[in-house]
């Protein structure tokens, strides 16, 4: 495994950009390299972090790539390119013109950077990181999809403002897959310790648990252009922290199962430990009936979209 902690952003739109920003504020990686279809917005971002990154003293240097070259010998590669979901185009269309992306990037990162670890941002998410998986040939721990963490910090949000107090002491737990079929789970989510059950009714828990499923969906009808970018890009940071410390803390993400929860051939969203190897270790949590279902029903909604990617490309 390359020991670097050099990290590649491929697509310097919003989400790439805060992963880059929180990283150079943080002095994480000694080098972090924007690759753009657009060179020139990539320089314009990079020398704009590297100016912030110089105000605070931080030893990272932010860059532009000329080409797919600049990202050897990267420790991580985050894959935020991608098309957002235009009027009219269907979830297939989506899914295949975004997995199109994906291989043409993956590809070329192999080449370069053949023992990187593949963090991967571009929806739909359990589908691309599938994508990315089986067009890398790579371990499935060095393939993890960025879903879970965002989920659980705006789950964590939202029981904040139902109570009103505990910021920064909630933990809230989501698995599953990123969108309608995500999995809250209320029974491992807690305000300082106290079960969120004994602080919250039934009925605001589930409230909760329904404003999650659809928080994306509400800061793009605010926005009316766009999606969210800030709380994306910072759990992505989160992520390649944890990578590049070798910190192993345990965080939900999208991963490849291979029998963990009963299933296989299939990513979803469960808790891994990351450290330097990528997702190191899977932990399976007991799920109740209803937790179990919620899950099935996840795991479903993604079986039919590999069943279409491995048709298309991988058949």
């Amino acid at each position: 495994m390359s020991q670097s902690n050099k990290v590649s952003i491929i697509g310097a739109g919003n989400v790439g950009s805060i992963v880059g920003y929180s990283l150079a504020m943080q002095g994480l990686a000694h080098e972090i390299v924007l690759v753009d279809r657009d060179v020139d917005r990539a320089k314009g971002k990079a020398l704009d972090m590297s100016h912030a990154a110089s105000a605070i003293r931080s030893h990272s240097i932010v860059k532009a790539a000329e080409s797919y070259d600049d990202v050897g010998d990267s420790k991580v590669v985050v894959i935020t390119a991608g098309f957002p979901r235009k009027p009219g185009m269907s979830r297939e269309d989506l899914l295949f013109k975004n997995a199109e992306i994906m291989i043409e990037v993956v590809e070329k990162v192999k080449k370069v950077a053949p023992d990187s670890i593949l963090v991967v941002v571009t929806n739909p998410l359990d589908a691309m990181t599938y994508t990315a998986l089986r067009a890398s040939g790579f371990e499935r721990e060095r393939v993890i999809g960025m879903a879970g963490i965002l989920d659980s910090a705006r789950m964590a949000y939202f029981i904040y403002e139902k109570l009103g107090y505990g910021a920064g002491q909630i933990r809230a737990s989501v698995i599953g897959g990123h969108g309608d079929f995500m999995v809250p789970l209320p029974r491992y989510s807690t305000v300082a310790g106290v079960p969120l059950s004994d602080l919250l009714t039934q009925k605001e828990i589930d409230e909760v648990v329904e404003r999650t499923k659809k928080a994306g969906a509400e800061i793009v009808g605010y926005l009316k252009t766009g999606s969210a970018y800030f709380a994306p890009g910072k759990s992505t940071a989160i992520m390649v922290e944890a990578i590049l410390k070798d910190s192993k803390q345990i965080f939900p993400c999208a991963t490849y199962l291979e029998g963990e929860y009963g299933y296989s051939h299939v990513v979803n969203g469960v808790p891994v430990m990351l450290g330097r190897n990528g997702a190191e270790k899977i932990i399976e949590v007991t799920l109740d009936h209803c937790e179990k279902e919620l899950f099935r029903r996840s795991i479903q909604s993604v079986k039919e979209m590999i069943e279409l990617l491995d048709k298309k490309f991988f058949s």
